[in-house]
């Protein structure tokens, strides 16, 4: 089997802010009791004539760029959202015509906040099985527009942006670089405690779903929290573990950007510095499928990720979803 590589990322987010002492205006929070409870200070928010696949294309141009190939060489296109377009098409074929790639298939993964970690590993399986040569895995959500800003325990939480990834073979002399392993779970008996509840096939679009503001994320905080917190952590050993590593080899921790106390509590229960520990929710909030590539992103400026690097990219979400992969950072 092969080994693959992350070879190009790029990001973007809207222009659009909201911060703090905006949702001050909206509902009864304050700037202290967010940042302290969430991390977070600001969001992007995408205008409302801009959809998932507007930013998923700007992000994947970047990826593309970077790389300096263009978007007919790619194989598969692998749209991580749950803020699709629309139900069908699949997001991932808008995003196939926009960049002109006209030589590639792909689709949609929906895995909430763990999309991310599951669409990149995919992608890396799919180069390791010698059938492709370059997939474009994206995370892009457009959270504001699910989200009720009526509604203080969400509203506070999400942001819009879209990051994109290029995962080819690795080359002669990268055989120690790439892909190396993930480990992933689900759990279905947390659905009841974060869910977009109307939409789907259970409970379709009414005027009375609508009345009750059920096309919007609801969340029990509590619940998840707690999950959250637990299955990062024991995910995250179980992966250093089984490959032989402890938390002392991760150069650094990419996690979910959901909540800076979630992060910091399962870093601190790893064992790996903080200092190792990517955090930037304060400028963006929850992105969803978002967040681990914008993190990756920063990292790489920072100077904390570097080619050789071990890194760790961790996610909990919706579902219950949890997943976690290791990569040896190849530029």
């Amino acid at each position: 089997m092969l080994k693959a590589k992350i070879s190009a990322l790029g990001c973007f987010t809207p222009p659009g802010l909201l911060t703090n002492q905006d949702l001050e205006k909206l509902v009864e929070t304050n700037d202290q009791w967010i940042l302290e409870r969430t991390g977070i200070r600001e969001r992007h928010i995408a205008d409302p004539g801009m959809a998932t696949s507007d930013m998923a294309v700007a992000a994947a141009r970047c990826a593309l760029e970077q790389r300096g190939i263009d978007a007919s060489e790619i194989d598969a296109i692998i749209v991580c959202t749950v803020t699709p377009d629309h139900l069908f098409p699949s997001t991932a074929c808008l995003v196939q015509h926009a960049l002109g790639s006209k030589h590639a298939w792909g689709f949609d993964l929906i895995a909430a906040c763990s999309s991310f970690v599951y669409g990149s590993t995919v992608g890396a399986h799919l180069v390791g099985a010698g059938t492709h040569k370059k997939v474009l895995v994206i995370g892009a959500d457009t959270m504001s527009r699910i989200i009720d800003y009526t509604d203080r325990a969400t509203c506070v939480l999400f942001g819009d942006g879209a990051g994109a990834v290029l995962i080819e073979p690795t080359a002669a002399g990268e055989e120690n670089l790439g892909f190396i392993d993930f480990l992933g779970e689900i759990d279905g008996s947390g659905a009841e405690f974060l869910k977009m509840p109307a939409g789907g096939s259970r409970l379709p679009a009414s005027h009375e779903t609508v009345d009750k503001r059920q096309h919007y994320v609801h969340q029990e905080g509590g619940p998840v929290f707690k999950y959250a917190v637990r299955k990062m952590y024991e995910t995250c050993r179980d992966l250093l573990q089984r490959n032989g590593f402890t938390g002392d080899d991760v150069a650094v921790m990419i996690p979910h950007q959901a909540n800076k106390r979630i992060i910091t509590a399962a870093g601190d229960r790893l064992g790996i510095d903080p200092e190792k520990v990517m955090i930037n929710i304060e400028r963006y909030g929850n992105t969803t499928a978002g967040t681990i590539p914008l993190a990756t992103r920063d990292a790489i400026a920072e100077g904390r990720l570097k080619k050789g690097d071990l890194a760790l990219l961790a996610a909990v979400g919706a579902g219950y979803t949890v997943g976690a992969s290791l990569w040896r950072w190849a530029y």
